[in-house]
């Protein structure tokens, strides 16, 4: 199995970079599986729902959250609507979303 990681996109040229990008890099290496770090995504501050909704749409399977995952305040109810966004573990279990 092919795993690719895409660590820290960060505003609006990561995300165009993925966008470019992540087609092209997941024929040529045959990739099975794309994550892709998120949390920076959204002029460095987390990440809307809009832009989770962007990178998906690029071609990740997953995109995961850090520190900042709810600094877009959309993102609080979004992540419980779509699986693929995934936020810390050990944030509180009351949190919005599932972690990993």
């Amino acid at each position: 199995m092919r795993i690719l990681f895409l660590g820290d996109v960060v505003g609006r040229a990561g995300r165009n970079a993925v966008a470019e990008r992540l087609k092209g890099l997941r024929d040529d290496w045959r990739l099975d599986f794309v994550v892709v770090n998120g949390e920076n995504a959204t002029n460095g501050a987390g990440l809307s729902a809009a832009h989770a909704k962007g990178l998906l749409e690029a071609g990740a399977d997953c995109v995961t959250l850090g520190d900042h995952a709810f600094d877009q305040r959309d993102m609080l109810t979004f992540i419980d609507q779509e699986p693929r966004i995934i936020r810390p573990l050990n944030f509180a279990k009351n949190a919005p979303g599932k972690g990993a």
